[in-house]
């Protein structure tokens, strides 16, 4: 029976008055049993005011909670997401941090938010006691009396939240004086077997109960507002405005607040729908026309949608986007303005319509809303844009429409992006929380494999059925309080013909590769006989194609392959075998895929060379090539050309050849290097790699260094994927080989040629608020051998100081060397192993001689006898003054044979512009006294530099793998 609210229910009361008592009772008693949401729904009354000047809303919250589960609560918890902007140790400050995000933790108290509760009383306003739990944005409220089943209290809360400003999530106030409100509010924790309380870490998963909620809103005038709850009316008064809020059977309520009147209402026949999303390209009756497009289909494909308005915002949109193409600047947008906005319109609708429907608990099984949501993309760009690329318009241009990505339909996005987090070994499993989820894999790729596992289930199944399936799905269980991914498992096998337990043990539950491949194939006149290959061991269904000239004459589907497994089928004009051809199962290596019928030769693959890094193409073995440009002091500007095999998916084995021209030298230089990186594990021994490496440049005028490196590393990961830390033991066998211009015969004070047997353990915590890592190496040559060891560690307080400390100490076991070439250094080390990127590693004077690689000693000044061959020992630190302004300062001693231990010093200014890629030392004052005041000194300000791009890069996506 529908809910049937109260007030409708007094005239019925009024018009039996006079009937008897017993038959009164009787009509309550079966209207309460007719109607067990009338009693059993959680009822929230908010007076919420918003005072502009000061960015607070003040709210008196009664809220009756009703015990609907089968156990007596003594207390009861409550989210107040708002409080997680409080302070630096919060849940949402520590996956800032995680992020590499110091926005939070840098922050002014006024920027910030914050919940004040002033009090908590129940019905008899008799005062509870309360507290923060865990990362203080949950409250836990003590009852003075055990909640039995079926009952209900009333509570009184009265508190006054500041918000936080929208810089740090998109949540608060804006610059703009606009307001995005959401969690904003207490909302009552679940409880299913226990409380499902869950911090606020910015992942857009709140998990609360439903309730009837009505808020009495005021907010500053020339103000408009959107919300996602039905409004009943705005009214005016000097200085401000007034709404009511309604939600029936609803989760939290979102408020939009903004200076202008950006939001419209689409009424359709489906939904009405509020948007501020609109493109600038794409007139408004035709985005109108678009929008009932997308009505249509979702009322087509889920069923009805349960609540009077759908909010679909810009803010919704930019919390998550389509990843990928989609999100290039608007000037080489490369999308029809029609679909580009259709998608947005698309993909952001769904996400509302599906999070405002089914109650699932998102940080637990998010997966199935993704599974649904982009199974329904997928559908809609099949159905209406089928012919829809990948790059859109720019597959058509010149230069880019040989390349395999310009050729892919843009539905392949989403397999080319799942596999991206497969090829590097960090893929979850779809059923991972979502708190655990790195933040690649919380963001797209998880998505996205759940989208491609129901195409999997729509190809295999029949798509009818998996169409059935989500309306079913979609229809029985919206605004159902307790529905879980079990009764997705069960509305599937409903409407299954076919087994699908491999579908939820197999491909959702656990992070296991797909890959299967065709051995040996045998033809008759009227059959084919093959052997499919499980490499992996993941026993699901794979699809065969027969292809005659690139056109599909057959398919097949094969099941039950633990191992290898022998199958035959009946023999057309087929000329090749395919397995999954249409791309509707994310293997993990599809280069393996196919054989030709027509005999040995005609299976070799091509041989394809192509400019620049591409998308992996399972029918060519692809060689890359780029122009680069290198530049060291001897060589000058070295152009080349680098060839290569690595594909935007990683490869196991990858080859890496970078010939240059040395203009000053006349002469090639460059390197190479080949590599096989096993994978084993995510945690614990997660990887292994195997490589040799050879490099050839000059060190000086007409003088050669090149260097030959077989090397083996070994790297492993902690249990939670979501921590930064890593340690690797790297073994590796150095020669070195110098051939020196004649006009310097003499300069050189060891041997030419040398080698150098190395071996190091690494173990670093890359954590924006606390770094440290630390590492022990040891080197064994004919000439010497030596233990060294470094300890780094980053520190941001919560006064927002930052300290930083190195330690570096260094021993000669055995030393027969009669040069400084192989001794220990204090500031600038002779890198005799060839491992630091100097601009000119032989200058001892000029600019060049003026970078500094934190290395050895780290010292910055430059003082008399740096070198040490015995041992050494310093310790480097610097604190910030202002910002990026940071005093620094080095201490030790060194230790040469023969002679005493020397204490050494150094101080000065350091310019921490970017951390390890662009630093400025000022020296000030060391051993050689106050160098400021000293001649010459601009030559003795140091700085640190990084061109490499792979390096730069790595700054911008570490927060992402």
């Amino acid at each position: 029976m529908p809910f049937i609210k109260a007030e409708r229910l007094v005239p019925i009361f009024n018009r039996i008055a006079l009937i008897d008592h017993r038959i009164l009772l009787s009509l309550v008693l079966l209207i309460i049993m007719g109607c067990p949401n009338l009693w059993g729904q959680h009822q929230n009354e908010i007076v919420a005011t918003l005072d502009g000047p000061t960015n607070q809303i003040r709210i008196r919250q009664h809220f009756t909670y009703v015990n609907r589960s089968d156990k007596g609560l003594s207390t009861l918890y409550f989210n107040d997401w708002n409080h997680a902007y409080s302070n630096k140790k919060t849940a949402l400050a520590k996956r800032f941090g995680e992020e590499f995000n110091r926005s939070l933790h840098l922050a002014k108290e006024r920027e910030r938010g914050k919940t004040t509760i002033k009090s908590i009383v129940d019905h008899n306003y008799t005062g509870l006691d309360w507290k923060r739990e865990g990362n203080v944005d949950i409250i836990r409220v003590n009852l003075n009396e055990i909640l039995k089943p079926g009952e209900s209290i009333q509570l009184f809360f009265t508190y006054t939240i500041r918000l936080p400003e929208a810089k740090f999530t998109g949540y608060g106030h804006n610059d703009n004086l606009g307001y995005n409100l959401k969690d904003w509010y207490f909302t009552p924790a679940v409880f299913d077997d226990g409380w499902k309380l869950y911090n606020n870490i910015n992942l857009d998963d709140l998990y609360t109960d439903v309730t009837e909620t009505r808020i009495n809103f005021t907010y500053p005038e020339r103000l408009f507002l959107a919300s996602n709850y039905r409004n009943s009316s705005i009214s005016n008064f000097p200085g401000g405005q007034h709404v009511q809020l309604i939600g029936d059977n609803r989760k939290s309520c979102e408020i939009i607040l903004t200076i202008t009147d950006k939001f419209t209402k689409h009424v359709t026949d489906y939904v009405t729908i509020t948007t501020d999303l609109e493109s600038n390209k794409y007139e408004e009756i035709s985005q109108g026309i678009s929008i009932n497009k997308i009505a249509q289909f979702l009322y087509e494909n889920l069923g009805e949608y349960p609540h009077d308005n759908l909010l679909v915002s810009e803010l919704d949109y930019n919390r998550s986007p389509l990843y990928g193409v989609s999100q290039l600047p608007s000037f080489i947008r490369p999308y029809e303005e029609q679909f580009q906005f259709e998608m947005k319109f698309l993909k952001t609708a769904i996400r509302s319509y599906l999070k405002e429907s089914l109650y699932l608990d998102p940080r637990k099984e998010r997966w199935v809303n993704d599974a649904i949501g982009f199974y329904l993309i997928i559908r809609y760009v099949d159905e209406h844009y089928p012919d829809q690329k990948l790059i859109g318009k720019l597959s058509n241009i010149w230069g880019l429409k040989n390349f395999h990505l310009a050729q892919m339909d843009f539905n392949e996005q989403y397999s080319l992006f799942s596999m991206l987090s497969a090829r590097k070994n960090i893929d979850q499993a779809l059923t991972t929380s979502n708190d655990s989820l790195i933040k690649f894999n919380q963001k797209i790729a998880n998505g996205y494999k759940a989208g491609l596992g129901m195409s999997y289930l729509s190809a295999y199944l029949g798509e009818k059925k998996i169409d059935s399936t989500v309306l079913d799905f979609f229809k029985n269980y919206k605004q159902k309080q307790k529905v879980s991914a079990v009764d997705f498992k069960k509305t599937i096998e409903k409407y299954a013909d076919k087994k699908v337990d491999w579908f939820f043990d197999e491909y959702v539950a656990t992070d296991k590769k797909i890959d299967y491949k065709i051995k040996k194939v045998e033809k008759t006149e009227d059959s084919i006989t093959f052997v499919l290959k499980n490499k992996r061991g993941t026993n699901v269904p794979i699809s065969l194609f027969g292809l005659e000239n690139d056109s599909v004459v057959s398919q097949y589907w094969f099941t039950d392959i633990d191992s290898t497994k022998s199958f035959t089928i009946p023999r057309g004009n087929e000329d090749r075998l395919v397995l999954n051809y249409d791309q509707k199962i994310p293997e993990f290596n599809q280069r393996d895929n196919w054989k030709t019928l027509n005999g040995f030769f005609s299976s070799n693959k091509k041989l394809k060379f192509q400019f620049f890094k591409d998308t992996e193409d399972p029918y060519y073995n692809q060689v890359f090539y780029v122009p680069i440009v290198n530049f060291n002091l001897y060589d000058g500007v070295t152009p080349g050309m680098r060839l290569y095999n690595k594909t935007f998916l990683e490869r196991p084995f990858q080859y890496d050849i970078a010939p240059t021209y040395s203009f000053l030298e006349k002469t090639l230089v460059g390197k190479a290097g080949l590599r096989y990186r096993k994978y084993h594990n995510k945690t614990g021994l997660f990887v292994s790699n195997y490589s040799f490496s050879g490099s050839t440049s000059h060190f000086q005028v007409n003088s050669r260094v090149s260097t030959l490196t077989p090397a083996i590393s070994f790297g492993w990961r902690p249990n939670d994927l979501l921590s930064n830390r890593r340690q690797y033991l790297m073994f590796r066998y150095r020669n070195v080989f110098r051939t020196i211009d004649d006009n310097l015969v003499g300069e050189l004070d060891t041997d030419p040629d040398y080698s150098v047997m190395n071996v190091r353990f690494t173990d670093v915590d890359n954590n924006i608020l606390n770094y440290s890592s630390w590492y022990i190496d040891a080197q064994h040559s004919s000439d010497f051998t030596k233990i060294a060891f470094e300890w780094d560690y980053r520190k941001l307080f919560q006064s927002n100081r930052q300290l930083n400390l190195r330690f570096y100490a260094g021993k000669f076991l055995r030393n027969k060397t009669e040069s400084n070439f192989f001794s220990f250094a204090l500031d600038r080390p002779t890198d005799y192993m060839f491992d630091l990127a100097y601009l000119g590693r032989s200058e001892d004077s000029g600019i060049y001689s003026q970078q500094v690689i934190i290395a050895e000693g780290g010292f910055k000044s430059k003082l008399e006898n740096p070198f040490a061959n015995d041992w050494i020992a310093t310790t480097n630190a610097s604190t910030n003054i202002w910002r990026w302004v940071e005093a620094y300062g080095d201490l030790g001693f060194i230790k040469n044979k023969g002679e005493s231990a020397r204490f050494v010093y150094d101080s000065g200014i350091r310019l921490n512009l970017v951390t390890d890629y662009f630093e400025l030392y000022f020296p000030v004052y060391s051993n050689r006294g106050w160098e400021i005041a000293q001649n010459n000194y601009t030559q003795r300000i140091r700085f640190v530099v990084t061109l490499s791009p792979r390096t730069l890069v790595g700054l911008f996506t570490r927060k992402w793998f």
